[in-house]
C-alpha cells in the first residue's frame, strides 16, 4: 500500500537499544560477583586467593550468559523502559526467582573452590543493578524533564483536576511526551484526605473552590479536567468555576469514551458549551436499537444534514443489509458518503441525489430499493427565511413529506419515522406550522394505511447543527464580536446531535402507528447565558473583549419553545426519556382537500399561504411571535 508507515528505522533503534542493553548487562552482572568476591574478603586485594579468581572467571561467563537469557524470556529487553512501571518490577522478580536455583547450583558446583558467600551477595548485587539500569533510565528521562519544563515562557503551567488514576496516566503521559508545552503546577481535588498529599511528585493544593486562588497564586495557563467518571452535576459546576478563571479549559472524554480506558493527551480536548449543560449521560438500549434495523433495508432522507448524517453513522455501526442515503444537496451526501466508507468499508451504501418534492424521483428510489424503514428528515428548517419564503416551506415540507408518505405506503415500506421540532406545537411561524402539518400528515397516513407504519420524534435544538446558534457564535468569537442574541429573555430545549438521533432511532422501534414521540430535553436555557459562557470558555471576557449585541426577535420567533400542546398528553414508554403524545382527532377526507388546495396555491406562489395554513392548522398563531 502506497500509505503504508516504514518502520525500518524504528526496528534498527530497537535493535540497537536491545544491543545496548545486553552490554550493560553483561557487565553488570560480572561487577556484581567480582565486587561480592572482593566483599567477602572486606575489599582486601591481597587476601583473594588465585584459585578463587580462576575458578569465578571459569563459572561467571556461564552464569551471565543464562542470566541474559532469563532476561530475555522473561521480556525485559521488550519494554519500553521511558514506561518502567510496577510490571517490569513484577518481570524482573519473576526473573530472579528463575535465576535463584541457578545460583544455588552455582554454588554446590563450586563448593570450595569459590566462597559461598560471594554466590549470595552477587545474586542480590545482581538484581540491583539490574533494577538500577532499567529505572535508572526513567529517572534520568524524569531528571531532564523536570529541568527542561521549567523554562520561563516556553510551557503552559497546567492545574489538573482530579487526583484519580486517570490524572495519574494524564501527568505520565504530559511528562514524557508533552514535556515541551506543559508544566504540571498543582493538582485541585475534591476529596479533603487528599489535600496535602502528592501524585507523581505534584502537589494537592484543594478543591473545586480553591481554584480561582491557586490559578491566582501559580499563574496557570491551562487547566485539564481529568475525572472521566465525575457525575453531569459535578462536571458542570466544577467547569463553571473554571470558565471564570480566563485560562484555557481542556478535558477528558466521559469513560465510556475512551477506548481501552487509554488515557492520553492526544483524547483531551476543549471544553465547550455542551459539558456546561449538566445533563446525565443519555441512555439508550442498543439491544432494542440493534434488532430493528440489523439486516434491514434503511432509508434516511436528507441524509446529508445534521440530524440526517448522524442518523446514518449510527445505522452503518447497527449492521443494516443496506443503507440508502438520499439528499437534494450534492456535497453533503458526498460527506457523509465518503465518512461512511472510511469508517464502515464493509457497508453496504448507495447515495442517492434527488428532491422528496419531486414524485417520480421518490416514486422510483422506493419501488427499487423497497426499504423496510424510512427515516425522513429533509426538511427546510430555518425561520426567518421561511418567514420570508413561505411557499417553500409547504411545497418542501408538507407536500413533500405528503408525497413520500404515499409512495412509502405504495412501495411497501414498513416504518416511516417523520423528524419533527418542538416549534410544530403552537406555531408562531410558517416553519413550525409546516412541521405541524407533516406531523398530522403521518398521523392521517397511518389511519390510512394497513402495511405502512407511521411515527414522528419531536424534539427542541440540537448543539451544533447547521444554522444553530453555536457554530453562529464560535464564528462570532473568532471574528471579535459582537455576537448577537435576539432578546434577553429568550430560552431554549438544547441536545446533543448523537443524543436527539440515538432516542429517535429507539423511539422508532417503539412506534404502532400514529404516535408523536417527545423527547425530554432536559432544562431549558438561556441563550444569553449561552453566549456568556461560550465567550469565558474561548478565554475573552463578556461585554468587555466580545461585546453581546441585543438584536430584537426575528420574524415568526418565540421567547418561549413548547414539546407538547395542551390536548395531546403524554404516555409513558420503556425509555423515561421518551414520552407519546395522543394523536388529535380530524377529519382526513377535509384535510386531504387542504392538502390539495395548499399544494396549488402553493405553487401558485399565493401571497396568502400564512393565512391558508392558519385556516388549517388552529393551533397556529403568528401575531404572538415574540410571546
Amino acid at each position: 500500500m502506497a500509505n503504508k508507515r516504514d518502520y525500518s528505522g524504528e526496528k534498527l533503534r530497537y535493535a540497537y537499544r536491545m544491543t545496548i542493553l545486553i552490554f550493560y548487562d553483561i557487565i553488570a552482572t560480572a561487577l556484581a560477583y567480582i565486587i561480592a568476591m572482593l566483599a567477602r574478603f572486606d575489599f582486601q586485594v591481597m587476601r583473594v586467593k588465585e584459585t578463587h579468581i580462576t575458578n569465578l572467571a571459569k563459572i561467571l561467563p556461564i552464569l551471565i550468559i543464562i542470566t541474559c537469557l532469563v532476561y530475555y524470556f522473561t521480556h525485559l529487553y521488550h519494554s519500553v523502559w521511558t514506561f518502567a512501571s510496577v510490571v517490569e518490577a513484577y518481570r524482573m522478580v519473576i526473573a530472579y526467582l528463575i535465576l535463584l536455583p541457578v545460583n544455588i547450583i552455582a554454588m554446590l558446583l563450586s563448593y570450595g573452590k569459590v566462597p559461598r558467600s560471594t554466590f549470595i551477595i552477587g545474586y542480590f548485587l545482581s538484581f540491583g543493578l539490574c533494577a538500577a539500569i532499567r529505572f535508572g533510565y526513567r529517572l534520568v528521562r524524569y531528571a531532564q524533564m523536570s529541568t527542561g519544563s521549567k523554562k520561563g515562557g516556553e510551557v503552559d503551567n497546567v492545574m489538573v483536576i482530579g487526583a484519580g488514576s486517570a490524572a495519574k496516566e494524564l501527568i505520565t503521559d504530559m511528562r514524557l511526551q508533552h514535556r515541551e508545552k506543559y508544566n504540571i503546577r498543582i493538582i485541585v481535588d475534591d476529596n479533603p484526605i487528599k489535600k496535602g498529599r502528592y501524585l507523581e511528585g505534584i502537589r494537592i493544593g484543594g478543591d473545586r473552590h480553591d481554584i480561582p486562588e491557586l490559578v491566582k497564586n501559580f499563574r496557570i495557563d491551562r487547566i485539564i479536567f481529568a475525572i472521566p467518571t465525575a457525575l453531569a452535576a459535578d462536571r458542570k459546576e466544577i467547569l463553571g468555576i473554571c470558565k471564570e478563571t480566563g485560562c484555557k479549559i481542556q478535558t477528558l472524554p466521559s469513560i465510556y469514551q475512551i477506548i481501552d480506558e487509554e488515557v492520553k493527551v492526544t483524547k483531551l480536548r476543549d471544553v465547550d458549551i455542551t459539558d456546561l449543560l449538566g445533563r446525565d449521560e443519555i441512555n439508550v438500549n442498543l439491544d432494542e436499537i440493534m434488532q430493528y434495523i440489523k439486516g434491514k433495508v434503511i432509508m434516511v432522507t436528507g441524509g446529508g444534514g445534521s440530524i440526517g448524517s448522524e442518523l446514518c453513522r449510527q445505522i452503518a455501526s447497527a449492521g443494516p443489509e443496506r443503507l440508502v442515503i438520499f439528499d437534494i444537496y450534492e456535497n453533503n451526501a458526498y460527506d457523509i458518503q465518503q465518512e461512511l466508507r472510511r469508517r464502515h468499508p464493509e457497508l453496504n451504501l448507495t447515495t442517492l441525489i434527488g428532491s422528496v418534492r419531486n414524485t417520480n424521483r421518490v416514486n422510483s428510489v422506493l419501488e427499487k430499493y423497497k426499504p423496510d424503514i424510512l427515516f425522513h428528515a429533509a426538511a427546510h428548517k430555518h425561520v426567518p427565511l421561511m418567514e420570508d419564503s413561505p411557499n417553500e416551506a409547504i411545497k418542501n415540507n408538507v407536500m413533500g413529506t405528503y408525497k413520500l408518505a404515499k409512495a412509502a405506503v405504495e412501495a411497501g415500506v414498513g416504518k416511516f419515522v417523520l423528524i419533527s421540532t418542538d416549534k410544530a406545537v403552537n406555531p408562531t411561524n410558517i416553519m413550525g406550522a409546516s412541521k405541524r402539518l407533516c406531523e398530522m400528515v403521518v398521523q392521517m397516513m397511518s389511519r390510512k394505511s394497513e402495511t405502512t407504519t407511521f411515527a414522528a420524534v419531536r424534539f427542541g435544538n440540537v448543539l451544533g447543527s447547521n444554522g444553530s446558534v453555536i457554530p453562529l457564535f464560535r464564528k462570532q468569537i473568532a471574528e471579535g464580536g459582537p455576537v448577537t442574541v435576539t432578546d434577553e429573555r429568550i430560552i431554549r430545549y438544547f441536545m446533543t446531535i448523537p443524543e436527539a438521533v440515538s432516542l429517535v432511532l429507539q423511539a422508532g422501534s417503539y412506534a404502532k402507528g400514529g404516535e408523536i414521540f417527545v423527547l425530554d430535553m432536559g432544562k431549558p436555557v438561556r441563550i444569553l447565558d449561552m453566549a456568556e459562557n461560550m465567550i469565558k470558555l474561548s478565554g475573552y471576557k463578556p461585554y468587555e473583549d466580545i461585546p453581546i449585541k441585543i438584536t430584537g426577535l426575528r420574524p415568526g420567533e418565540k421567547l418561549y419553545e413548547e414539546l407538547l400542546m395542551d390536548e395531546e398528553g403524554l404516555g409513558k414508554t420503556n425509555n423515561n426519556l421518551i414520552f407519546i403524545g395522543k394523536p388529535i382527532e380530524m377529519d382526513d377526507a377535509t384535510f386531504e382537500g387542504q392538502l390539495k388546495e395548499l399544494d396549488e396555491m402553493s405553487r401558485s406562489e399565493t401571497d396568502r399561504m400564512k393565512e391558508l395554513v392558519a385556516s388549517i392548522v388552529p393551533t397556529y398563531h403568528p401575531e404572538k411571535a415574540g410571546a
